[in-house]
């Protein structure tokens, strides 16, 4: 399908995120959303005048952009304001589900419209890093001589996940978690904006608290909380949202681990502490609890790479030959089956 209007956001059937005006219905945080840039918090140096995410927002910068960050930092947010501008063709696809021939289709139609005088193609990929290397390299041409101008989000390093030529076409956007603080204040104007709760009840200290410290810097997570608490608190008729409201209409245990704050680090240094001291029910443990977490399972086979050749060495040099092999099968198997392979990697070190 070609796209044809200036704001197509379904150009095929790679389409991802849907942007524009959100329903009344959508969830918390897609309501919340900054309508402008004043409005985005966290993001202090990004927002400096002249900088270029302002540039880029305000239209007057024509140039590809990777944005870098953890969940919930406010990647998808500024798609969204360089979607608003005027004057663009935005076209939005997720690498989850888009291939090589969306971003062709994509790019074909860019190319007509620049030839017919039509607005600029501003192409926004969410999750960029899980393209492979062929559909990065899709990308090359139209970002070089500027048929399409590209904003990519990820999670990831992209100096890890993003091939070398496509990151040098790029300015590299690095957005940092958000602190407590700024949690916090998102949670203060959800509770008080039309757009949001708008007072409808209060938010006790103690809840307010808990839901910060559970976000550890992802306001999605902290706003898909409250509003869970919300509907908890309405169904129960007060009003008042109190800690006990918000402990229970949170499931702790699946938030509790956060792929990009403290927990993560901790999880995986007693996975690889675990695996040191030949301890393979303390391993196994670690290692479900990353993988049920939702944690990349390549981020592991990596990390047991690593230790295959600096922890165990020449001391056991199949050590090595079983990690690579973990490590393959995980990229060309995936979840769930990938499981399996790494718990028999994490078993033969300790067998």
């Amino acid at each position: 399908m070609q796209p044809d209007g200036l704001f197509d956001f379904t150009p095929s059937s790679g389409a991802g995120p849907g942007f524009g005006a959100p329903a009344p219905d959508a969830p918390l945080a897609v309501r919340m959303r900054p309508a402008n840039l004043d409005e985005l918090i966290g993001q202090d140096h990004l927002l400096a005048p002249g900088a270029p995410l302002r540039r880029i927002v305000a239209g007057g910068a024509p140039m590809s952009v990777i944005l870098w960050g953890p969940p919930g930092s406010g990647k998808t947010t500024i798609a969204h304001l360089v979607a608003a501008a005027e004057e663009r063709h935005f076209v939005a696809m997720s690498a989850l589900t888009a291939g090589v021939k969306d971003v062709r289709e994509v790019i074909d139609a860019a190319r007509r419209r620049r030839r017919s005088g039509g607005p600029p193609t501003v192409l926004f990929i969410d999750e960029v890093h899980r393209f492979t290397k062929t559909q990065q390299d899709s990308l090359l041409a139209a970002v070089e001589n500027g048929t399409v101008t590209l904003l990519a989000a990820t999670t990831e390093n992209p100096h890890f996940s993003v091939i070398t030529p496509l990151l040098s076409r790029c300015v590299l956007l690095t957005l940092k978690p958000l602190t407590d603080d700024a949690v916090r204040d998102l949670v203060r104007r959800a509770m008080t904006d039309e757009r949001g709760i708008g007072g409808a009840v209060k938010l006790a200290a103690a809840a307010e608290d808990h839901l910060v410290r559970l976000a550890s810097g992802d306001v999605r997570k902290a706003l898909t909380a409250l509003e869970a608490a919300f509907g908890a608190s309405i169904a129960s008729g007060s009003d008042e949202i109190d800690l006990a409201t918000a402990e229970q209409a949170v499931d702790v245990a699946a938030l509790r681990y956060d792929r990009d704050g403290d927990e993560h680090y901790d999880v995986i240094s007693a996975f690889i502490k675990s695996m040191r001291g030949s301890d393979v029910d303390a391993s196994l443990h670690y290692l479900a609890r990353m993988l049920v977490a939702g944690e990349d399972p390549r981020f592991i086979a990596r990390r047991l790479v690593i230790l295959a050749s600096e922890d165990i060495g020449m001391a056991d040099p199949t050590a090595l030959t079983v990690a690579v092999n973990a490590s393959y099968a995980v990229q060309h198997i995936g979840l769930p089956e990938a499981q399996l392979n790494l718990a028999q990697a994490v078993i033969d070190r300790k067998s």
